[in-house]
């Protein structure tokens, strides 16, 4: 696959006193990241995959006597994917306390596996970082305004996952994401969280993509498909920690008057969630631009403030009379309203409520003509 440059950049987030662990997607260019990083890299490394029986044995013995003599001589270690690696949270210390002056990188696919076997093997030794698929940000090194602008169209249909981005013609880009949806959210994502009948999480998945933009609650999503609310809940978790979908929350300090309880799940990439139903139709011939606009639009922003490292929570907010904004943007000191319009034929207004309980929070509107300005600034 042809070198895609990433925000993230491994040699400026490596620091000697950290292990360096890399979260994302399956096929989301993890691997290519640490390969070029290494193809410039000085010292002497050793890297190996997490998927190898010989590695796996080795460092899940948690034997000091095999583990250390691994890293001697070496100025790095990278492992890949070792969310693979039973105990790797502790075979990481080991190699960290001891083998000193050896930088570490691990990368994983799943947070969900690999955060809670470093969590706290690692706890204060340890540095993480999301890499998410291909923002406008980074795009935008390839194309200029015009060109990606050109391409929207595109994106909200396929994506931005790497060999989505890189397939040259439309039936190369089906066959790559029903590929990964088909081996990542479902087989991958039903063996990560050892569920043994996949129908329900398979129809909640679905669900989730048509209810896309919608405030749902977890009640109703258990009611549609045959579930109790607690293997609800643990489903929604599962897909989140496995990178498929983005839980955001409702914004709101006056609880009788602003929805809290409810949230909205976003998918983290619009190519997986099309994936998901199987609606490939350009956007002449279909009824859900809106939505697909609207998860565009927050996962680029979520994105783009992750990679720059911002303090930053991201809500939805909505008054039980119906008055709402699609996304709010918090930081310290500062509030954020958006409303995310595909084409906004009318001027559009803060809501009252909004104005009247944040009189100083910023209010501006995100369309298919203005949206890069609010993804690249």
């Amino acid at each position: 696959m042809a070198f895609i440059q990433r925000i993230i950049d491994i040699k400026n987030e490596l620091t000697a006193n950290k292990v360096l662990i890399i979260y994302g997607p399956r096929q989301i260019g993890k691997s290519t990241l640490l390969e070029h990083f290494l193809s410039e890299y000085q010292g002497k490394y050793r890297r190996d995959s997490g998927g190898n029986v010989l590695i796996q044995q080795l460092l899940s013995s948690k034997d000091f006597s095999k583990i250390l003599p691994y890293a001697q001589g070496y100025d790095l270690i990278a492992l890949d994917e070792a969310q693979d690696i039973p105990h790797i949270g502790e075979a990481l210390k080991i190699l960290f306390d001891e083998a000193k002056g050896v930088a570490i990188i691990a990368t994983g696919s799943s947070s969900f596996n690999l955060s809670q076997q470093v969590g706290e093997p690692l706890t204060g030794r340890k540095k993480t970082v999301t890499l998410y698929p291909l923002s406008q940000q980074e795009l935008f090194a390839l194309y200029n305004r015009h060109e990606l602008g050109g391409q929207l169209e595109q994106f909200l249909i396929f994506g931005g996952y790497p060999d989505v981005v890189l397939a040259k013609t439309r039936d190369e880009k089906i066959a790559v994401l029903r590929d990964l949806v088909q081996s990542y959210v479902f087989k991958d994502v039903l063996a990560l969280g050892r569920v043994r009948g996949s129908g329900q999480l398979i129809d909640l998945v679905k669900l989730l993509a048509f209810q896309v933009g919608n405030e749902v609650s977890v009640g109703k999503l258990a009611h549609e498909v045959g579930a109790n609310a607690t293997t609800t809940r643990r489903y929604l978790d599962l897909l989140e920690q496995a990178f498929v979908i983005r839980k955001i929350g409702g914004y709101g300090v006056n609880l009788h008057k602003e929805v809290t309880s409810k949230a909205k799940y976003y998918f983290i990439d619009n190519g997986i969630r099309n994936g998901i139903i199987g609606q490939w139709n350009d956007l002449s011939n279909r009824n859900d631009i809106g939505a697909l606009f609207e998860n565009f639009i927050v996962m680029e922003r979520i994105k783009k403030t992750a990679y720059a490292k911002e303090i930053v929570s991201h809500y939805f907010w909505r008054t039980y009379d119906g008055q709402e904004v699609d996304m709010v943007e918090e930081r310290p000191n500062e509030l954020s309203a958006i409303e995310i319009k595909w084409s906004a034929r009318a001027r559009v207004r803060a809501p009252k409520a909004w104005q009247a309980r944040y009189p100083k929070a910023d209010y501006r509107v995100v369309t298919k003509e203005n949206y890069l300005e609010f993804v690249l600034e």
